[in-house]
Parts: C-alpha cells; sequence; structure tokens
C-alpha cells in the first residue's frame, strides 16, 4: 500500500519557481519536501540551480514591475516552460516570474502554491497580494499576517 502511495506522488510534476537571492534559497528549504515528485526548477539565476546540484535548471528573465517589456519576455519563456515541463503543481517563493508561472497554472488548471518571503514581515508583498487573490494556495511565513481566507500560515522555513 505504502509503495502505491509513493507511485502516485511520483506521478506528480510539480513546477518550483523563484528569482535568484533570498527567493531562491527560500525555495531551496523546500526542496527535502518535494523529492518524492517529478519536480522540475525555474529561476532568474540559473548559476544558483547549477550550484545547487540542480540540471536541468530553467531560465526566467528577471522582470517587475518597473520593468514591463521583460514581463513580456519572461511570459513567453513561461509559456515555453509550462510546455516542456507540463506540471500539475507549481509552488513559487516570488516574484514576477515565479508569480507569472502561477497565473498561467492557474488559467490552465493547475493547482498554484504561494510562498511569500519572509522578509515581508509587516505586510504581503506586491506580487504576495496579487497570487493570494486567485492561487490553489497562499503561505505567509508571519503568523500576525494569516487571514481566514488566505494567506495561511503554517510556519517559517528561516
Amino acid at each position: 500500500m505504502s509503495d502505491m502511495k509513493d507511485l502516485q506522488h511520483s506521478s506528480i510534476r510539480l513546477l518550483a519557481v523563484a528569482s535568484g537571492g533570498g527567493h531562491w534559497e527560500q525555495l531551496m528549504l523546500l526542496r527535502p519536501t518535494f523529492e518524492r515528485f517529478s519536480v522540475s526548477y525555474a529561476t532568474t539565476d540559473p548559476a544558483l540551480g547549477l550550484r545547487d546540484g540542480i540540471d536541468p535548471i530553467y531560465a526566467l528573465s528577471d522582470s517587475n514591475r518597473n520593468k514591463p517589456f521583460i514581463a513580456f519576455k519572461s511570459l513567453w519563456q513561461v509559456l515555453s516552460i509550462m510546455r516542456k515541463t507540463k506540471p500539475d503543481v507549481i509552488v513559487s517563493t516570488g516574484s514576477m516570474p515565479g508569480l507569472l508561472c502561477l497565473i498561467y497554472g492557474r488559467l490552465t488548471g493547475k493547482r498554484t502554491i504561494w510562498v511569500d518571503s519572509v522578509a515581508n514581515s509587516e505586510r504581503m508583498s506586491m506580487s504576495g497580494a496579487f497570487a493570494c487573490r486567485f492561487v490553489t494556495v497562499a503561505l505567509t511565513q508571519w503568523e500576525h499576517l494569516a487571514r481566514p481566507n488566505g494567506p495561511k500560515y503554517f510556519g517559517a522555513l528561516l
């Protein structure tokens, strides 16, 4: 029976997405949780993935609200990554490139999970606040930011 459960988990395709820096480091703290799934990783800094022994690693342009044209480039990259990885679940710790993956994923019926950065102790990040409106699950790492309808708090990664 346990083997059947493991087989089911290993058939789930998960896409884990984060920008470089702290977003990536927090995603790497979740990595042991992802081991039971067929996982692909995407980031704005592929050198981080290679440093952490992840190959292949999918590259996304580093975009934000102040770089709208780069966001369009990121969107095309998201579409390509989604076609290649065909995820069932998408997890992101931020920021805009991860949010774009979650938006596309949600629009195509995928389960989506946003984990807001521990750095946002006073309020949700702008991307996180937007993500809360449509992702399957939104998580905060600060108990006082949790709300009944999301984000939820289950503890901090750091």
